[in-house]
């Protein structure tokens, strides 16, 4: 057997199929560029018409991505039949069936994100600008994509989260509306009385400007202190991390002020101190020795 000439002719046997190929490269290639221009316009046809409306931010970046996915998979599966012309629907999903378990098992993560995101963006809550908290990270969402979101911290840096979870574990979205409770606890002497205290707390709460006196304000007497009845002050501010601590800065200082004035004492708590005799170095050994 002559392998040296077998090689030849199947060289050339290949050589030829390509070359009577090459049309059908182009046109394909022809096809996937034709496809990247409209998925382009697509997305700005989409941009234009969901912009109308008040749809959230991350549903239209949902949707933008929907179309520009469609267009691409209906595109690349033109290509492939220019390509290969014995290629059909059926013999295609077949192909991505037994392919998808592999690359299942093998990017389950990414996957298990690309869900999280696409719930993420429908449901109604947690959209871009509010606040929430999520273990253990507490600060702004600026940006959710399909596989990951970025929530600015309220120190300046930016977390990249995955978002399975944020999908798998509880959100607290601190700016779900305009105002929420904040609470500061206050102790007062035993000598005091309560019911002049608390009303007095409550006067000087109320004339805070950033406190929503409206929605009332709780003053309840919480327990007994080392050295002092503890009341439990509850009221209604703006509900972002920084109008919280402004309310409670000023909320703080008023109630501070009012109790100074009417003379009822925030006792310091009770400490209690344990003096131990310093010896010399030069005298440890010679305590028990006895007297000559």
């Amino acid at each position: 057997m002559n392998y040296i000439a077998t090689l030849r002719d199947q060289l050339q046997g290949m050589a030829t199929g390509f070359v009577a190929a090459l049309p059908s490269f182009a046109i394909a290639l022809f096809v996937i560029l034709l496809t990247w221009i409209v998925a382009r316009f697509a997305t700005k046809l989409s941009d234009m018409l969901v912009g109308k409306t008040d749809i959230r931010p991350s549903l239209k970046n949902l949707i933008d991505t929907v179309v520009k996915l469609a267009i691409w998979v209906i595109g690349l599966f033109i290509a492939a039949v220019v390509v290969m012309p014995d290629l059909t629907p059926a013999s295609l999903l077949a192909g991505l069936g037994i392919g998808a378990v592999a690359i299942g098992f093998a990017f389950q993560d990414i996957f298990e994100n690309f869900l999280a995101g696409v719930l993420i963006m429908v449901r109604e809550k947690m959209r871009i600008g509010d606040v929430i908290e999520c273990q253990g990270i507490t600060g702004k969402v600026e940006h959710i994509s399909l596989r990951e979101s970025h929530v600015r911290r309220l120190s300046g840096e930016l977390t990249v989260v995955p978002n399975s979870i944020l999908f798998k574990n509880p959100v607290e979205i601190l700016t779900d509306v305009d105002q929420r409770r904040h609470e500061v606890v206050v102790g007062v002497s035993y000598d005091t009385n309560l019911d002049h205290a608390a009303d007095v707390i409550r006067r000087s709460v109320e004339e805070v400007d950033d406190v929503l006196a409206s929605k009332g304000i709780d003053i309840f007497a919480q327990e007994f202190n080392s050295s002092s009845v503890d009341f439990l002050v509850r009221w209604w501010a703006g509900s972002t991390p920084r109008a919280g601590w402004e309310s409670k800065d000023k909320v703080v200082r008023a109630i501070k002020a009012a109790l100074d004035d009417a003379g009822i004492e925030i006792p310091f708590p009770y400490v209690t101190h344990t003096f131990k005799e310093t010896v010399p170095v030069s005298q440890i050994g010679q305590q028990n020795k006895p007297t000559p």
